[in-house]
């Protein structure tokens, strides 16, 4: 566990995260983190979740579709 302060930037607030939880997380300045609801709480990932999402109706399409999508790539 983390304790992550409120700071002002700006007109915003914003947290600080400690140099364990950025390479933990492995993210560096600049990157996208995304905070979604959950049963518990909040979750904190820089994993988007709407596209992994997406990428398992893709699979889902892939497996149904196998045959077609084979010859439309020959």
């Amino acid at each position: 566990m983390a304790t992550l302060k409120v700071t002002q930037i700006g007109n915003s607030l914003g947290v600080i995260l400690p140099k364990e939880v950025a390479a933990r997380l492995k993210v560096e300045k600049g990157d996208t983190l995304y905070l979604t609801e959950a049963p518990e709480g909040y979750r904190l990932s820089p994993h988007d979740p709407a596209f992994e999402e997406k990428m398992v109706k893709a699979e889902d399409i892939i497996k149904r579709y196998r045959n077609t999508l084979r010859v439309l790539a020959q």
